[in-house]
């Protein structure tokens, strides 16, 4: 084993591709983004404390719950890449993902609302947003299916290195399992 490290470290040396290049592919920087999601890395984690700290609908109990959801959707995520298209300084990389499906969670939820709706009353009989929030929640924890979904992710090549494109919101959406809602 060490012989064989050893030759492709020098195959390696050798060719001039070093490490870098290896990683950065088209490919491979896809391959990161999702990994940062299923390992929860910092900036993920970042974004989803900063997006739900900001949600008026969630008090602090809601906001905590939320959190928890989403760490385990993105822990439970999975992707296989199933093409990459490279043109000049501009790649395409096609993805599938696998997410738990909380649009089908949410539409009954709202549906349940919608003919339930004295369930989510406070004490004076007014609408209680958080009621609802309460109850969405606990039917999105208990989502166990799951959808696939493909994304076309694209990418650019910039000062060598290449980048992947803003999202967009229909590709972020199936990335949080909640397209078609």
């Amino acid at each position: 084993m060490k012989k064989i490290l050893v030759i492709l470290s020098i195959a390696v040396l050798i060719t001039g591709c070093g490490v870098k290049n290896i990683m950065n592919t088209p490919t491979k920087k896809v391959e990161m983004f999702f990994e940062n999601y299923q390992t929860l890395n910092d900036d993920v984690m970042s974004q989803l404390n900063t997006t739900v700290d900001n949600e008026e609908r969630f008090n602090e109990q809601q906001k905590e719950d939320y959190k928890s959801l989403m760490k385990r959707h993105y822990q439970n995520l999975t992707y296989e890449i199933k093409d990459e298209v490279i043109d000049g300084d501009t790649a395409t990389v096609t993805v599938e993902i696998n997410v738990f499906d909380y649009s089908k969670a949410m539409k009954e939820s709202d549906v349940y609302l919608q003919n339930n709706k004295n369930e989510f009353l406070d004490e004076n009989q007014n609408y209680d947003e958080k009621l609802f929030m309460t109850y969405q929640l606990n039917k999105l924890i208990e989502v166990k299916d799951k959808v696939k979904f493909t994304l076309e992710l694209t990418l650019s090549k910039i000062n060598d290195e290449w980048k992947i494109d803003d999202i967009s919101d229909e590709n972020q959406q199936k990335i949080n399992g909640i397209f078609n809602y």
